[in-house]
Order: C-alpha cells, then structure tokens, then sequence
C-alpha cells in the first residue's frame, strides 16, 4: 500500500489530525505526519505539541496516496502559505487523492482551483472561499479522489471515509465497529 502524508502547521485542529492518523493507522494504512515547519514539534491551536514523523523538506514521494490536511486556525492559513505544500498539492490534484477537513479545503484548496466545479463542505461559514465549489451542508462529503469535511466533531467518519475509498467498505466497518460506531446509527460516508 502506498504512502499516505497529513501535514501539520502551527495551530493546526489536534482532534482532526490525530483521530485520521489514528483511524488511518488502525486500518493498517501508511500514513506519516509531516511538519511544514523546520521543526519536528509541532504545536496546534489549543496547545497541544505532537512530534511529526518528518519535515516537509524530507518528503521523497512525488505521488502518495493520500495528501491530508487538518484545519485549525491559524493552522490552515499556514498550510496556505506553504509553497512547497501548494506544489505538492496542485500535482496531487492530478495524480493522486486530497482529504481536507474544517478550514482548510477553503483556505488552502479552494485558492488553488482544486474545488472547482466540485462537491465539498467546510466549516460553516468558509463556503464564501470557495464560490466555484458546490458546497453542501454536511458533516463528510466524499468522492472517488477527494474527501472533506466540516470540522472537528466530523474527523472520526472523515478518517472512516478515507479508509473505505482506500481499503474498502468492510475494511471501514471493522475499524468503526471496533471504535463502536454503528453503521445503523452512523452515516460512515462509504
């Protein structure tokens, strides 16, 4: 299975970062966080610091996976600004698959064109960010090459969607069952 990154900024959302990593990770996919900083330690908005697996500099996959960005404020703008990350992502929109969550699919997506003409959802209030994306009212929105979602109480059923694309459906039942999520109960968004 191919590498999947999630990269951290300076007040990055934790809950959206740590719940997919862990989700991720749970359903046996490759995922490395990734600090965009100089920094291994990386701290996110409510001040919790969490070591990043490498630096943005060490990144060697041209074509992972999956490219994941966590929301938070002011996390997202940082991730925004990152021009190697903007790089990564405008070549990941044509080869591989992007998740963003909260903030940061219109922050950091919607200025570069990758939620054009698209389906999405962000944090409420954001959609004006992204006037070429077809914004929905809903906690998960997921496609065949991009998943976002609203924000923190949604990163659990997040990470489940990007299991199911990867791994498929049972693959996600098994992880949320044992987390008791119940899909009679829960939208597992696959």
């Amino acid at each position: 299975m191919k590498q999947s990154l999630i990269f951290l900024a300076n007040g990055f959302e934790e809950t959206e970062a740590i719940a997919v990593i862990d989700i991720m990770r749970r359903a046996g996919m490759d995922i490395k966080s990734v600090s965009i900083t100089d920094s291994h330690e990386v701290t996110g908005a409510h001040g919790v610091t969490v070591n990043a697996d490498m630096l943005i500099s060490e990144v060697t996959d041209s074509n992972p996976e999956w490219i994941i960005l966590p929301g938070g404020m002011p996390g997202a703008t940082h991730l925004s600004e990152c021009a190697a990350l903007n790089d990564m992502l405008l070549h990941q929109a044509k080869h591989g698959k992007i998740a963003a969550i909260c903030a940061s699919p219109a922050v950091v997506l919607a200025p570069l064109g990758i939620l054009d003409g698209k389906r999405a959802t962000c944090y409420p209030g954001f959609e004006k960010k992204c006037p070429s994306a077809h914004m929905a009212d809903e906690q998960v929105v997921a496609t065949d090459r991009i998943i976002t979602a609203n924000g923190p109480a949604a990163a659990c059923l997040f990470g489940l969607a990007i299991v199911a694309n990867s791994m498929g459906e049972n693959i996600a039942y098994e992880v949320g069952s044992a987390m008791l999520f119940h899909p009679t109960q829960e939208k597992f968004y696959f």
